[in-house]
């Protein structure tokens, strides 16, 4: 179970929205368009307006991460006294090109700002242990999360520990079929729910490799499949996918795992820097 923040109940809500059922889409609106009047409402007020189980509404509750509905009435009642802005500013067709600017600036900051409040210690630590044992550190990822392991690729190596990322479906089944206990292996997708992805892990754990996932908050499939899960929150505009408003949130993700195992790691780390940075300075004039 993910640990509560105290905040950013209705962010949770818009981030999981695609994969509710339909009773759960009839909560969530319900929730979106009244958050004031659920903070004064029951459990059983609330079924009874949407003619549905208080027990539909409760494993509603459980589904966001809150240990019941109370909880999330708890949390709610946080964010309206302080209210939070939506992840997205509306872009207009009548915006300036720096209005657009600033709200692209803008939309960056709250997706980075709301997953940082979806992060919880246990799963973090979880993480550092697994990659502080390993003898060995793979990223995966496509497309646009391909990018981000390749930038994983880029910070790890200055570790010392062992480190490649594959975006290519092919090299990517070769790679996970030759890991093993003492291999962590990292996958990147914004959905989830990529096919040749989860196919992929599932070859990394016949290895017995350790498998950690990046994703958009809600349940899909990789959460439930990889041993640590580590959650993005973004929203879906006209303009900008949920995809790619995400990677910014999946790099911070990178940055926070590459910092605090340099921290851990502080003298293997700083031998493989400096060997580094020796190395690249015979290429400057």
């Amino acid at each position: 179970m993910i640990e509560t923040p105290v905040k950013n109940v209705l962010n949770r809500i818009r981030s999981s929205y695609r994969s509710f059922s339909d009773k759960e889409k009839l909560i969530a609106d319900y929730i979106l368009e009244n958050p004031k009047k659920i903070v004064h409402q029951t459990i059983n007020q609330i079924a009874d307006d949407l003619m549905i189980a208080d027990a539909t509404v409760f494993r509603f509750c459980k589904r966001l991460g809150f240990k019941g509905y109370q909880a999330l009435k708890i949390a709610l009642a946080s964010e309206i006294v302080n209210p939070i802005q939506d992840i997205h500013e509306t872009i207009n067709e009548s915006d300036s090109e720096l209005e657009i600017t600033k709200k692209v600036f803008q939309s960056n900051l709250k997706a980075i700002e709301y997953t940082r409040d979806l992060q919880n210690n246990e799963s973090i630590s979880k993480a550092l242990t697994a990659i502080e044992k390993a003898k060995s550190i793979n990223f995966y990822g496509n497309g646009g999360s391909g990018i981000v392991a390749l930038d994983a690729q880029h910070k790890f190596m200055r570790t010392g520990l062992p480190t490649h990322a594959f975006t290519d479906t092919h090299l990517q089944i070769m790679s996970a079929s030759q890991l093993d206990q003492h291999s962590v292996a990292v996958f990147i997708s914004h959905s989830g729910s990529n096919k040749d992805l989860l196919d992929i892990i599932d070859v990394a754990k016949e290895n017995e490799a350790t498998t950690i996932g990046v994703t958009n908050f809600g349940k899909s499939p990789l959460s439930k499949t990889v041993d640590i899960c580590l959650y993005t929150a973004a929203q879906e505009t006209e303009y900008r996918s949920e995809a790619l408003a995400s990677r910014i949130a999946e790099l911070s993700i990178i940055d926070a795992l590459y910092v605090n195992y340099s921290v851990r790691k502080k003298e293997q780390s700083k031998q493989a820097l400096t060997k580094m940075r020796e190395a690249i300075s015979r290429r400057r004039l």
